[in-house]
């Protein structure tokens, strides 16, 4: 489950924490239950934290006529009807056994409701809401989901600041945890359209809400996710296809089980990198401190009784001896023994 206080208490510290990751699977099930208990199977073995899928029936969420918002040379459906009834086969025993299997295999399971009904029989069986950017506008669907009292993934492509702020402030009076998903509602978007800066934007907007990225850029190096992590999202969502050439609906715009083990190498790699949030001295660097620092050093032979000046002295590694920030506590000071000339200078070869 999302550790929403404590990646929150990350986010405010300006921490960048170990993202929590959505393998969304959507309907790429494409009402196969051997299939979807595949793409649950490789998103556990690609490294994700969650798995979710989508629940809806065409008529609850489209009219006949709705038009199409994808790239139909990629997606052949010309309306959301056609797409929709596709693929809206499985329903609440369906989302009760793949949350079953989900508990076998070690995954958490989520599910994105689009209708009143789907988000009551799911309620049931998630720790976490989802309500995608599609719905942010729609207070029925909210008022549904916020009265049931669990943490919500609220996505927010294509929306402004004060469509956002309108829904949290909704979702607010019903005390719900909220992680606000920057995300570009274009299937697929291009990487020069990704604004991954906006993340930055809803972080100073929404400082009390937990801040992710639900991507929709074709996979490649997974760059932009590890970019989105960078600059705070803690939570990530993709789409996840067990086959990425397939045509049609979230497939080619997916990443694969090889893409998400990827992204969890770079991502583990890039957590190590950044290390610790206090500067201070590593245990690996005193040698560094030691020898690599310089210390006052006689710059000529000192006799006995010399008064030490400036000119006495010079700075040079090792840092063996009296720091060059004291140089004003020793010039004025008298050489208590004779000090050849390269000599690493301490206290016991001087007297006031």
């Amino acid at each position: 489950m999302i550790e929403f206080d404590r990646l929150l208490k990350t986010q405010k510290n300006g921490h960048i924490p170990k993202p929590y990751l959505i393998a969304e699977a959507g309907v790429n099930h494409e009402g196969s239950m051997d299939l979807a208990k595949r793409l649950i199977d490789e998103a556990k073995n690609g490294g994700a934290d969650a798995i979710k899928f989508q629940s809806y029936k065409a008529h609850l969420i489209a009219s006949k006529e709705s038009p199409a918002y994808w790239d139909t040379t990629k997606e052949k459906a010309q309306n959301q009807y056609e797409l929709f009834k596709r693929y809206d086969a499985f329903w609440k025993p369906e989302f009760e056994s793949l949350k079953q299997y989900c508990d076998q295999v070690g995954i958490e399971f989520m599910s994105t409701p689009f209708d009143l009904e789907s988000a009551d029989f799911l309620n049931d069986l998630v720790s976490v809401h989802k309500i995608s950017s599609s719905d942010i506008t729609n207070q029925l669907l909210l008022e549904s989901i916020g009265s049931k009292g669990k943490p919500i993934l609220l996505s927010t492509g294509a929306s402004t600041i004060q469509e956002i702020a309108r829904a949290t402030d909704f979702l607010e009076e019903y005390g719900v945890k909220v992680c606000l998903m920057h995300c570009v509602l274009n299937y697929p978007t291009p990487d020069e359209n990704a604004n991954l800066g906006m993340i930055v934007d809803l972080k100073k907007h929404f400082p009390n809400s937990l801040i992710g990225y639900s991507d929709h850029t074709l996979p490649a190096e997974m760059d932009n996710l590890i970019l989105a992590s960078m600059l705070g999202a803690s939570v990530l969502e993709k789409h996840f296809s067990h086959d990425k050439t397939l045509p049609g609906n979230d497939h080619y715009h997916a990443m694969d089980m090889v893409d998400l083990q990827h992204f969890v190498a770079r991502a583990n790699r890039t957590q190590k990198v950044i290390g610790a949030y206090e500067k201070a001295p590593l245990r690996e660097e005193a040698d560094s401190r030691r020898h690599a620092r310089r210390s006052l050093v006689s710059a000529h032979p000192i006799a006995i009784g010399e008064v030490i000046t400036r000119s006495s002295l010079i700075a040079k590694r090792p840092a063996h001896g009296i720091s060059p920030f004291e140089i004003e506590k020793i010039v004025g000071s008298k050489a208590r023994i004779a000090i050849e000339e390269d000599t690493v200078i301490d206290w016991n070869m001087l007297s006031a």
